[in-house]
């Protein structure tokens, strides 16, 4: 079994996680830019954590055979600070970056003003820099944030196959299903989406545009529920094929539009082995 998790945080997570995560079969992931979870300060934060996505974090993750790429954005949350809109004027030179697949995570989290500029700002560098878009939808009154979501993203001229509303449900999904946009569903112990949920999803709306990430941020959740899953919908009568092109075809296929997406040799086990060092700095601890 191969799985590109599409969305998921890595920067909160140890090396532990990505040794377990290519244990189970991730071979591939995406890493929205999100927030730090404790205000930022200044733009000049920003760039360092950018930074760490399109260079320390591929290092980490190809110690051990796990493909990373990152999406780059002023995420929703921290739109609505002032100290942060200086942010949208760094973005153009790290959409040009290789291992930059879309622009994200950008949408709603309060639904302020605030917010509808920034949003609207970056699906217009999507367009500019012909990029996919990561559309994060709200965690509070969600089917108004999908609608309004919609709205934007149609205002904005951008292509609908070329955006994914992330964050979905039961009751957001029909919203979506019928607009061309792509679905992304994440898969939480407690909140959001769980396997079962996700496979009646499925079966309902079939397999096409459909997403599904484990996100694994700072609060409880687990890396490994792509897995968990893929292995509820074969148990639930799917094909090893539906589980191919949900957990696989499908991201890649998404992402790929960036034109940016290198999987090649992405399975072969004995290429030669990963630099040691990203600018004189290891993971190696003892003697390793």
């Amino acid at each position: 079994m191969r799985i590109f998790d599409p969305h998921i945080h890595m920067t909160s997570r140890t090396t532990d996680d990505y040794e377990r995560m290519a244990a189970a079969g991730v071979r591939a992931v995406v890493e929205p830019a999100f927030w730090l979870g404790q205000p930022r300060t200044s733009p000049a934060s920003f760039t360092d954590y950018f930074d760490s996505l399109v260079g320390w974090e591929p290092f980490r993750a190809g110690q051990f055979g796990v493909r990373h790429y990152a999406t780059i954005a002023l995420n929703p949350k921290e739109a609505n600070d002032p100290r942060c809109r200086p942010v949208l004027d760094l973005l153009p030179n790290y959409l040009e970056k290789d291992g930059v697949v879309a622009v994200g995570e950008i949408g709603y989290d309060s639904m302020t003003p605030e917010e509808d500029d920034a949003f609207a700002a970056q699906l217009a560098l999507a367009v500019a820099h012909d990029l996919p878009a990561l559309v994060h939808t709200p965690h509070r009154d969600k089917a108004r944030g999908v609608e309004r979501s919609l709205a934007v993203v149609r205002e904005s001229g951008i292509e609908p196959g070329r955006v994914v509303l992330d964050h979905l449900n039961e009751v957001t999904v029909k919203l979506v299903r019928d607009t061309g946009c792509w679905l992304a569903f994440s898969i939480y112990p407690d909140t959001k989406m769980s396997p079962p949920r996700m496979v009646e999803i499925l079966r309902e709306h079939g397999t096409e545009r459909m997403l599904v990430n484990s996100a694994a941020d700072w609060g409880r959740s687990d890396p490994l529920l792509t897995r968990a899953t893929a292995e509820a919908m074969l148990a639930a009568g799917f094909t090893a094929d539906d589980v191919d092109q949900v957990l696989w075809r499908n991201p890649v296929e998404f992402y790929g539009q960036s034109k940016r997406l290198d999987l090649t040799d992405v399975e072969v086990t004995d290429l030669d082995p990963p630099p040691a060092t990203f600018a004189g700095n290891s993971i190696l601890r003892g003697g390793s």
